[in-house]
């Protein structure tokens, strides 16, 4: 296979690439290891920055996520809720950073408004009392998962090809010269494949450094560990701060039906396993406490986490203090002109690295064309039309139909949105796994965690004979597994209970126990 550019790493910010090379008329091929999301975009917040949490520690970081966030409001309002945010202190907090907050704001050119205590008590009710001051900025929330597969869908409408489930096993160059083939191969079936390109952009994230070792080539990285736990329902209207120096728990983000409570900052030596723990989840629940007490009395359904990407520069022996900018690297001064790696960076940000990276990718190629992602709106598309929180069960309601089941209850999915998103992987060659399946939908999100719908989906795939002998009782397995992982350090209360049924069902009724070679974080 010949292209002009192979893109590694399935993320926001190579979904962004894949874009907006596309539009300028540049043919690529983007290939993931997993699927979509599955680094650190989709393991994070779903916070659209303000650029306000930075003012302090990285300005420029803080410029960058104001500019861009007013971009993406503009071109992707279908994926992104304009809730505003406040930012709280409470007793205790550093009364010097509370003061200097605003000035700091200005300084970098950010909207930020002093708000009267007793009005953020009406705005918030859920606000701790006894707050010490407030101010209200522009952040907003944005779905991490349909924005990557509505920019995707775009690049496969213009002549992109989308590899999910395919490692890169080599990157084969001669000696001091570019890259000459690329090695993949399938994650599922064995198959191995090469790709003969022109151009290879490294965006693989947390991971870049392990692509740049297939090459001869090494960037040192720090891998930093945030863990993040999700309520049962929605807790604030807006996003709540807490007005301090970044630290743990000092985030709660709305995201459609329910809160995401966030985060840590954990050194962890390799990206062998990443998964959160009861302690980090006790963490950020007490700190979090602090500004919003509902936090510590509230059911969560489950916990995550992901890693972020950050580069190692000088001491760099805080990961809070490392910058949160991202880097653009050509490989072309260590002897590979046809490499680039792309990393760091946020969520808010990824707009603007997908368009530098294509600038210099198209200077490589000779392409004139300029950026077109900044002015063209982004198209909603079938493939991330049903992850949106809450949008099944609105489109539900209004047409219920006794030929229409719901397969998931706890977000009222039919069987007719799964019948779409099943006609969407297809269309971008996506294996038909239930975990796939959840990442275009609401599957497993809900309070249930997978207990029933994973049984419904499953009967309807054997139906539409998309699983056929024992395929359908290892998807549940898989599934339940990957639930569990995020369940399993927010088990007391209502989800413990919750556990104990899904035990009785899954275990009991279909026999899936506990391998005993596995590791102690699996339940099937």
């Amino acid at each position: 296979m010949h292209t002009q550019v192979l893109i590694i790493g399935g993320g926001v910010t190579g979904t962004g690439l894949a874009r907006d090379l596309t539009l300028r008329g540049i043919s690529c091929i983007l290939a993931e290891q997993r699927d979509i999301n599955a680094g650190a975009s989709g393991g994070n917040h779903g916070l659209l920055h303000s650029g306000a949490r930075y003012v302090a520690s990285d300005p420029v970081s803080a410029r960058e996520c104001q500019r861009e966030s007013q971009i993406l409001k503009r071109i992707a309002p279908h994926c992104i809720e304009d809730t505003g945010g406040l930012f709280v202190a409470v007793p205790g907090d550093d009364q010097a950073y509370v003061a200097e907050f605003p000035n700091a704001c200005s300084k970098a050119g950010l909207p930020c408004q002093a708000l009267d205590l007793h009005e953020v008590r009406d705005m918030e009710p859920g606000v701790a009392r006894g707050i010490i001051a407030a101010f209200a900025v522009n952040d907003a929330t944005i779905d991490p998962f349909q924005i990557s597969l509505d920019n995707l869908s775009q690049a496969i409408e213009s002549g992109a090809s989308y590899l999910s489930r395919h490692q890169v096993t080599a990157l084969s160059r001669a000696s001091g010269a570019s890259v000459h083939t690329v090695h993949l191969q399938s994650t599922l079936t064995g198959a191995e494949i090469q790709i003969h390109p022109d151009i290879v952009v490294n965006a693989s994230g947390a991971w870049c450094g392990e692509t740049l070792n297939k090459a001869g080539l090494n960037l040192e990285m720090l891998y930093a560990k945030g863990t993040l736990a999700v309520t049962g329902t929605r807790l604030a209207r807006q996003v709540i701060n807490r007005l301090r120096p970044p630290s743990d728990g000092d985030i709660l983000v709305p995201g459609g039906t329910v809160s995401i409570l966030g985060t840590t900052s954990v050194r962890i030596p390799d990206l062998k396993t990443i998964r959160p723990t009861t302690q980090e989840v006790d963490t950020i629940v007490a700190q979090g406490a602090a500004m919003f007490p509902a936090l510590e009395t509230t059911r969560y359904v489950r916990s995550y986490a992901g890693v972020r990407p950050l580069l190692k520069v000088g001491d760099s022996s805080s990961d809070r203090s490392v910058s949160r900018g991202y880097a653009l690297i050509d490989h072309a001064r260590e002897g590979c002109p046809n490499l680039i790696t792309l990393t760091g960076g946020k969520l808010t940000t990824f707009r603007l690295m997908a368009e530098k990276a294509a600038d210099m990718v198209a200077e490589k190629l000779g392409v004139s064309a300029a950026c077109q992602t900044s002015l063209q709106e982004l198209p909603s598309s079938l493939a991330g039309k049903w992850a949106e929180a809450g949008r099944s069960s609105r489109n539900w309601a209004k047409r219920a139909q006794v030929l229409d089941p719901v397969l998931c209850e706890c977000e009222m999915i039919p069987q007719s949105h799964f019948d779409q998103i099943l006609v969407a992987m297809d269309r971008h060659d996506v294996h038909s796994e239930l975990n796939a399946i959840r990442l275009r939908s609401r599957l497993g999100k809900g309070a249930c965690q997978g207990t029933f719908c994973s049984v419904r989906l499953t009967n309807a795939m054997v139906d539409r004979n998309r699983y056929t002998g024992p395929k359908g009782l290892e998807e549940i397995k898989t599934f339940v597994s990957s639930r569990w992982t995020g369940q399993r350090p927010v088990l007391w209360d209502g989800q413990l209970c919750q556990a104990e049924l899904s035990e009785a069902l899954h275990c009991g009724l279909f026999g899936l126990e506990l391998d005993p070679a596995a590791d102690d974080h699996g339940q099937c």
